[in-house]
């Protein structure tokens, strides 16, 4: 049963696709507090009681213990002490054992936390704005909640069936002979290869939908020639757009009104990788459309899979804070700087990047709606996914294309998967990519995985083996690997015939794997499972953190710890 509640004046995000009336019952699942700024739902926790869901979090699958903010972040340090990461998924399982257990989801692209027993243990606290609408779903089991709500949002996307095989891909690959020789070595050792992906070294001084020719001379006969040995070329696209006058995504842009805008009217300029940029206004319409055409550009060069990166936006600087900046720290100039200001300036260089006060001052047009982009924050990258798809189906209506985004809201799961981000070459992210998988499941994110290996750092043998291991089950099996870090294709190592091996159990198990997939997608279920889900009457499958079901019938315990055996 779903019940419906909206305050305020909610903002139609596009979450949700199925038809809910208001609720005409009082709220009754938790204590309901509303002010002038938002509202505030509280509720007691029993001792076992489990919280599972908000989708990409740190932390283990049981949510309890800390606060999680919804505030999509590019942060690459995936600690235990980051509230947000680059998603905001609002919806979370109070699971109660002396109690009817019951779904929660908090349509609100704005900031959203929700303390599950940091403050006060046996408290979960919800703070949202004033403007959302609160849905509550109950149901006879975990699973039944769950199906309710992702029937509430929407299927799921399906990828193509190539995108399910073993993929490579590093930041660092500079050129098509790079490419060739990654190739050769996976089909020298008979290793299988299905895609090698392409960042942002492929671009024209990193513009969008460029591709440098010197680097890639005759980029259609390349893409060709990877086709013929069964290799799909992935390239990366970023959410700011170069500010370069002769660049003709930037000058249509600027003259059709595209980009979003300053607090004067102004196109604001931020900063990312091509230097000083401008963000599409990917919440209006004909922008969202305009853009997403841009994808176009690459696809008639025979293109048809495409990662979004960038898109929280993540802002390296504004030229108004940098300058801000720049005044503080030359004011200390001879100065002797004692230890606060030391700190109070290392905080202030630090702060440049994913300013709060940038993004308060970043305004966009919802197809006539002035509304400022903090208040709608978690939807950017979504939007810019969804521009993605929906041109997709226009240039190219009969054919599934890859498409996966770095940041997400509920909804976007319809259009794209994710990867998830910027992990590192731990072994403690090897686990967190096993417990982010279920909870990624509950909010309809199937197509997804985390980069096998881990992205920063440098990886070992072992734990690329067992990062594979676990990588076997993942709907997206991609190696991927910072510039700078060890090279971490797996024929660099010397345990080759182990990790062929491995590989070569993903593609055993792909009609399974497929299936799975697909039976999931279709029907509204989860790929991955905390036990919990499918043993309701163990008492102790609520406490196991690293054992998963993977369909029908399969379960899982991955192996996370250095230098084990078996």
């Amino acid at each position: 049963m779903i019940e419906k509640y909206s305050f305020g004046q909610p903002l139609e995000t596009g979450a949700v696709v199925r038809t809910v009336s208001q609720s005409t019952q009082p709220f009754q699942l938790m204590q309901l507090t509303q002010s002038e700024t938002g509202i505030r739902l509280s509720c007691q926790m029993d001792d076992e009681d489990v919280v599972y869901g908000l989708g990409e979090q740190v932390r283990g699958i049981n949510k309890r213990g800390f606060s999680y903010i919804s505030n999509a972040t590019d942060d690459p340090f995936h600690l235990e002490n980051k509230h947000s990461l680059y998603g905001a998924h609002n919806f979370l399982i109070l699971s109660r054992k002396n109690d009817r257990s019951f779904g929660i989801f908090v349509d609100d692209p704005g900031r959203v936390v929700f303390d599950v027993g940091e403050t006060k243990i046996d408290s979960l606290c919800i703070t949202a704005g004033k403007n959302c609408v609160v849905y509550t779903i109950e149901g006879e089991s975990l699973k039944e909640i769950v199906k309710q709500f992702r029937e509430l949002i929407g299927q799921s996307y399906i990828a193509p069936k190539w995108a399910f095989g073993y993929q490579q891909s590093r930041w660092g690959y500079a050129s098509a002979e790079d490419i060739r020789e990654v190739v050769k070595g996976y089909r020298d050792l008979g290793i299988p290869l299905d895609a090698v992906y392409m960042d942002i070294d492929y671009m024209e001084r990193f513009k969008d939908f460029t591709v440098d020719a010197q680097k890639f001379p005759d980029f259609p006969a390349f893409v060709t020639e990877m086709k013929e040995q069964g290799v799909h070329l992935v390239p990366i696209i970023d959410a700011g757009v170069k500010v370069e006058e002769g660049y003709p995504i930037y000058e249509e842009g600027v003259r059709e009104n595209y980009f979003c805008k300053d607090e004067d009217g102004e196109d604001f300029t931020g900063a990312v990788w091509p230097g000083k940029s401008h963000f599409p206004d990917v919440l209006n319409s004909k922008a969202r459309a305009w853009f997403g055409d841009k994808y176009r550009l690459l696809m008639d060069q025979g293109i048809d899979g495409f990662w979004n990166d960038m898109n929280e936006p993540a802002i390296f600087y504004s030229e108004k804070n940098l300058k801000h900046v720049m005044e503080e720290v030359t004011s200390l100039k001879g100065e002797n700087i004692g230890l606060h200001s030391f700190y109070h300036m290392k905080g202030l260089v630090e702060g440049l990047s994913n300013n709060e006060e940038d993004y308060k001052s970043i305004y966009h047009n919802m197809d006539g709606v002035r509304i400022r982009h903090d208040q709608v924050h978690n939807l950017y990258g979504y939007n810019m996914t969804k521009a993605a798809a929906e041109a997709f189906d226009r240039i190219a209506p009969d054919k599934r294309t890859l498409l996966f985004s770095r940041s997400s809201y509920i909804g976007m799961h319809r259009y794209g998967g994710i990867w998830t981000g910027d992990n590192a070459s731990w072994w403690s992210h090897l686990l967190l990519s096993i417990q982010q998988m279920p909870s990624l499941n509950m909010c309809g994110i199937l197509y997804t995985g985390s980069d096998i290996g881990g992205f920063g750092s440098d990886a070992t043998e072992d734990l690329l083996l067992r990062w594979l291991e676990f990588g076997i089950f993942t709907p997206l099996m991609r190696n991927h690997a910072a510039a700078g870090t060890r090279d971490q294709e797996v024929y660099r190592f010397g345990r080759t015939q182990d990790f062929r091996n491995v590989i070569r159990i993903r593609y055993a198990l792909l009609p399974y794997i497929y299936s799975e997939f697909m039976k999931c997608a279709l029907n509204n279920e989860m790929y991955f499972r905390p036990l919990a889900f499918d043993y309701p009457q163990d008492a102790h499958a609520p406490q196991v953190e690293d054992q998963l079901m993977v369909g029908d019938s399969i379960m899982i315990a991955p192996v996370y710890r250095q230098n084990a055996t078996g």
